[in-house]
């Protein structure tokens, strides 16, 4: 996978030869990966997976994905003011600077979009690493294991392990007869959405409505929107661009959080599979309430004439418009934003809040707690409630007709307990190792640290809004972020499985 990895440079090497910026860079970690690449693979050429095996492999494929997607970062920032570049002025500047570094590339391939970089703009970056860190998140969205799958027929023969233990979400549907397939027929939608966007966005461009929009900015956000990922390369986000922009984003990100499969139903022509997925339905009909919810709040003067976003109290369209956007973009864990809402009234802010809670749908790219699981808890605590007072019924737990498994069921509630300890655990500690440096977290950032960490997000509120930085915290508390990250894209579960049980020769 490393040695693939390195492949993927190609792409920030031709924009770096196109605008003259930083090619010997990303040729040095070209060559590192792939030389460490070739060497990990002679450590066992023809590995045979176990179910314990795979998510012990997919664990570590994340993390040293991470590590030298950090690489870049490092050398670019050699000499120069950026926060992710190598520091060589003290051993403690230089291990900070190692932190950031991968504090960045971690929230890249975990799609997480939170952002240690102390100023995002083409005057301080050049080009190709800020492509880069677009790309990364990319290659994160549908994951890097499944990809690999759908390339390359060897690692097809544990390929369900492999993507049962990365796919985002409680369950993968397997669409075709065969894994590998099923992970190509994958990758080709995702691949094929993002073209889709990339074009309408230039086209926008060309057609006048999106000047800020070219080339180069229509890629860089296609290679984040569809991945739920939410780096830009701009600092004011989507803000820096046209209404006609943002609306033109808005379905796009609502796809990414849609499972994926559907959409293969589709193009074989089973377009109900849409409307009769019980997850699709309360997936996009919490977005049309929640988004009227806060449309209404936002009409009725919630958010203050914002030098990035404007106005909304009293206007229906710029109301709507962010409405829309910031739903679409945090319940599914996008993180962009068209406005700077961590300047908004608490009302607003908590709307915000709850929807960050929710997450995407499973297989989806999206992060979160999911739909599903959230619909699992819920019928569940009905189903309690009800026996309790009939003790002599027995009732299961239906999902669109069908009877929810007693042990599904209690992994998603496993799974949704670990998660809410978790957020608090790491909120609380966030609390007391700012305070431990003389800084003072309100109880909010603190909240939204933890949850915009763990959930995949991005963005929290306060100091850590929109168009803020996650680069005053202490390093320990960076480490843990970068942990968190982890998790929440590898669905907790899974990964604490392998500490607590450990893993053994079979």
């Amino acid at each position: 996978m490393v040695k693939f990895l390195s492949i993927s440079m190609l792409v920030p090497i031709f924009v770096g030869v196109v605008y003259g910026e930083d090619i010997w860079v990303f040729l040095v970690s070209m060559a590192l990966t792939a030389a460490a690449g070739f060497a990990l693979e002679r450590l066992d050429p023809e590995p045979d997976l176990g179910p314990r095996e795979a998510l012990l492999l997919v664990s570590l494929a994340w993390t040293t994905a991470s590590i030298f997607g950090a690489i870049p970062f490092l050398l670019a920032g050699i000499g120069t003011e950026s926060t992710i570049g190598l520091s060589l002025a003290s051993p403690g500047a230089a291990f900070s600077s190692i932190v950031n570094a991968l504090f960045e590339s971690t929230s890249g391939f975990t799609t997480t979009g939170a952002t240690v970089l102390g100023e995002i703009s083409l005057e301080r970056h050049s080009h190709a690493i800020l492509i880069w860190r677009q790309l990364i998140q990319w290659l994160g969205g549908m994951g890097i294991i499944v990809l690999m799958i759908a390339i390359l027929p060897e690692l097809a023969v544990n390929g369900a392990q492999l993507m049962q233990s990365e796919a985002p979400g409680p369950d993968l549907q397997k669409l075709t007869p065969r894994i590998a397939e099923t992970a190509r027929a994958l990758w080709i939608l995702y691949f094929g959405f993002t073209v889709v966007l990339v074009a309408l966005l230039f086209g926008l461009h060309l057609a006048g409505y999106a000047p800020k929009m070219n080339l180069y900015n229509a890629v860089a956000h296609g290679f984040t929107t569809l991945p739920t990922g939410g780096f830009s390369p701009q600092a004011d986000s989507i803000a820096a661009f046209s209404a006609a922009v943002q609306w033109a984003i808005i379905p796009f990100m609502v796809v990414a959080g849609t499972n994926f499969a559907l959409f293969w139903h589709v193009l074989k022509g089973e377009a109900e599979q849409l409307y009769r997925n019980s997850e699709f339905r309360a997936y996009t009909g919490m977005i049309a309430v929640i988004t009227a919810i806060l449309a209404v709040v936002l009409f009725r003067g919630a958010a203050p004439v914002l030098e990035i976003g404007g106005a909304t109290e009293g206007l229906t369209e710029p109301s709507l418009r962010h409405a829309a956007f910031q739903i679409g973009s945090l319940l599914n864990s996008t993180g962009y934003a068209n406005a700077n809402f961590a300047e908004w009234s608490s009302a607003g802010q908590m709307i915000l809040f709850f929807a960050m809670f929710i997450g995407g749908s499973a297989g989806s790219t999206g992060g979160g707690v999911k739909v599903v699981r959230w619909l699992v808890v819920l019928k569940t605590i009905r189903r309690e409630l009800y026996t309790t007072g009939h003790p002599e019924v027995i009732e299961p737990v239906r999902l669109a007709g069908n009877v929810v498994d007693e042990d599904a069921i209690r992994g998603i509630m496993t799974f949704t307990i670990l998660y809410l300890v978790l957020f608090a655990s790491a909120a609380v500690f966030f609390s007391l190792d700012t305070a431990r440096i003389g800084i003072d977290l309100t109880v909010l950032e603190a909240l939204s640290a933890s949850l915009a960490t763990l959930g995949n997000i991005g963005p929290g509120f306060g100091r850590l809004g929109p168009f803020g930085s996650y680069l005053f915290f202490p390093d320990t508390s960076k480490l843990l972020m970068t942990g968190l990250m982890w998790l929440g894209r590898l669905e907790i579960v899974p990964v604490l499985a392998i500490f607590v049980t450990g893993l053994r020769d079979r």
